[in-house]
């Protein structure tokens, strides 16, 4: 798989991004998603000074990331419990059929 160099526009700064093929529109949407996150974020603390945004924004998506993971660790344990619990009661099931 070949890389492509795509434009992408964060925080009104143009940037060119070697890109996997096929995975542009998911880093064009990802940049998108990015520079609404700093403009949201500038507007709701008035920050201005561009580091600050970069950082606090980048603090929010880990933290977001961590948060989701986390959930997905959590209904990955219950869905392991459940399956047990399923094959638990097919395996006493299958104890108490009667001979035919």
């Amino acid at each position: 798989m070949s890389n492509q160099a795509v434009e992408i526009k964060v925080y009104g700064r143009v940037f060119k991004v070697n890109c996997p093929s096929g995975q542009e529109d998911a880093l064009r949407a990802s940049a998108a998603d990015f520079d609404q996150r700093l403009h949201d974020l500038s507007e709701r603390t008035k920050i201005s000074n561009l580091e600050q945004l970069l950082m606090f924004t980048g603090l929010n998506v880990c933290n977001e990331l961590h948060n989701e993971r986390h959930e997905q660790q959590r209904n990955e344990e219950k869905l392991t419990n459940r399956i047990n619990e399923m094959e638990d009661l097919l395996e006493k099931a299958l104890q108490y059929q009667p001979e035919r």
